[in-house]
């Protein structure tokens, strides 16, 4: 069966009963968020932005918030065993807990939600203080992984209430010209895929936009499948991938094996110029896949012509490809934790609005490689 593309109409506002302004945040529960904060600040060239704690009055947890330009990470940490924060992290590793999005109306989100079918992480809280309120309220997704509301509108400080400005003086790291967050892929269970999408679908009124089957994303040994949900605005846009019937372990089996469950796979960050981005990052210390350089043999009759020179695109592993509407430039990193489990992809856009299907083959035979390395093929 080949790719489906299904139309996806974008809905205006006054008729769309969640309309989403993007991803305001990505929250990871780590084991050490001190630590983890300095790594995305020295590996990735975030900001340090703000910080929560027993000194800001939050006594379970600490939270550092990171930014670059329009994406932010906060990376927390339970300060005591016995909680959900401590049992996520025991279970998982260092994993993505929360895919917040950014609302006019974090109430309403929450009511328009929980009425289709959602179950409630956060009911509506508001949060003050002397730069104004944001209002705040969640749901439950696939695996552990919850979506919550922010509603930031009337807010004027740093982050939200209960953080504080946070900087350090001694380390101030460069901007690596990541923008925001493009898409993020989750990975669910054998038979999980269909289900989620019609949460999606039902729940939160996003579309199908892409679908690919175990044709589209296939090596000589494993085979997973995916589908491309956006909102309606497009704004906001979800893959979601399962695993597919192959002769060994396919990358999806070997996530859902080591993060004990279902879970956020992939954040992908956007760049307007990803040979510049990926080169800084590398002198940083990122790690990335590498595919075969005779994928650049024939690269310009598969794509046609681009405005990149190939050699560094060679260089660096950087992959491209072309649908209707442009072309795309992606390369993934390794697996950012001692778990082969969350990791990052970096995109850069040129007119294509597709996920580059036409690279999956040589990705995933380079992530097959690595599970080789790792015993887990």
């Amino acid at each position: 069966m080949s790719t489906t593309v299904q139309a996806a109409n974008a809905v205006n506002n006054t008729t769309d009963f969640l309309p989403l302004e993007g991803t305001d945040y990505v929250e990871f529960y780590v084991g050490n968020a001190k630590q983890a904060a300095h790594y995305y600040m020295s590996a990735f060239g975030f900001q340090a932005i703000a910080y929560a704690g027993p000194e800001t009055g939050m006594k379970d947890r600490a939270s550092y918030v990171v930014r670059q330009h329009k994406l932010t990470f906060v990376l927390t940490t339970p300060l005591r065993p016995d909680n959900e924060m401590a049992d996520h992290i025991y279970k998982h590793g260092d994993g993505v807990k929360a895919l917040s999005l950014r609302v006019q109306d974090a109430t309403s989100a929450w009511q328009e939600t929980t009425s289709r079918g959602a179950t409630s992480y956060m009911e509506p809280v508001t949060m003050k203080d002397d730069f104004g309120e944001v209002v705040m309220s969640g749901i439950h997704t696939y695996g552990d992984t919850v979506h919550l509301f922010i509603e930031r509108k009337n807010y004027t400080g740093a982050f939200m209430p209960g953080y504080r400005a946070w900087s350090n003086p001694y380390f101030q790291p460069t901007d690596t010209g990541l923008l925001y967050v493009d898409h993020c892929v989750g990975n669910v269970d054998w038979n999980g895929m269909n289900p989620w999408v019609k949460f999606y679908e039902d729940v939160m009124g996003f579309k199908n936009i892409l679908s690919f089957d175990d044709e589209d994303i296939s090596t000589e040994y494993s085979a997973l499948m995916s589908k491309v949900m956006s909102s309606g605005n497009g704004f906001v846009k979800f893959p979601i991938n399962e695993p597919a019937e192959g002769k060994k372990k396919s990358q999806v089996e070997e996530y859902l094996e080591f993060y004990q469950g279902e879970g956020v796979q992939h954040v992908a960050l956007a760049t307007n110029d990803i040979v510049t981005t990926v080169k800084d990052l590398m002198s940083r210390g990122v790690e990335f896949l590498k595919v075969p350089t005779t994928y650049y043999d024939d690269l310009i009759d598969r794509v046609g012509a681009i405005d990149e020179d190939i050699e560094p695109l060679k260089e660096l592993g950087i992959l491209v490809d072309r649908d209707n509407e442009g072309y795309l430039l992606q390369l993934f990193s390794k697996p950012v934790e001692d778990r082969p489990t969350l990791f990052f992809e970096i995109i850069q856009r040129k007119g294509a609005k597709s996920f580059g299907k036409g690279n999956f083959k040589a990705l995933f035979e380079a992530i097959e490689r690595e599970q080789e390395a790792r015993g887990n093929l």
